[in-house]
């Protein structure tokens, strides 16, 4: 945590606290979750170890970068580049009943037919994530608007894998005869 400065507090849930926070070398910009490790009897969370190893194997553009993971005072900070927003927040900015308001969509698509609406491009990102995970034989199990960031330039990323189930192969029935 020395290479870190938290900025402010951005959200709270079960699992801990989220902080904005800057890395003090590089200046980048970063978000913090800290997860409360209850008891040490129990150690680190399951969620935490889920979260962790999965992130650890899945790269791509449209899945949060986990980008370091700390331990200091028997807490756990995870890491992760910095989001601006969720699509909870984005959809509560748009007035009811206009989310696919088909004159923006025509005037859109006339004058730049190249340019998909920005709730079309957030659901085609949305899939690209999920059918990414799962072509990497991973469940999220807790695809939420909430868990969905999007970065200053509506680039949305699947978040939080906590939940997140790695799915394997049927194991292989063995018998012990040679």
């Amino acid at each position: 945590m020395d290479s870190y400065t938290k900025i402010e507090k951005i959200g709270e849930g079960t699992y801990g606290v989220v902080y904005k926070g800057r890395h003090k070398t590089t200046g980048q910009v970063v978000a913090m979750k800290k997860i409360r490790l209850e008891s040490e009897e129990e150690g680190v969370p399951s969620t935490a170890i889920r979260e962790i190893s999965l992130l650890r194997e899945l790269h791509h553009p449209n899945i949060v970068c986990l980008q370091d993971v700390l331990m200091q005072d028997s807490r756990l900070y995870l890491v992760f580049e910095f989001l601006s927003m969720d699509l909870k927040k984005y959809l509560d900015t748009i007035p009811s009943g206009q989310y696919l308001d088909r004159s923006r969509v025509k005037v859109t698509l006339f004058f730049f037919p190249f340019l998909l609406h920005p709730f079309q491009s957030y659901l085609y990102q949305i899939l690209q994530g999920i059918v990414f995970c799962h072509s990497r034989r991973v469940l999220h199990s807790d695809l939420k608007p909430q868990n969905q960031l999007i970065d200053d330039k509506g680039v949305i990323k699947l978040a939080d894998f906590g939940l997140a189930r790695a799915f394997g192969i049927p194991v292989r029935v063995y018998t012990h005869e040679v």
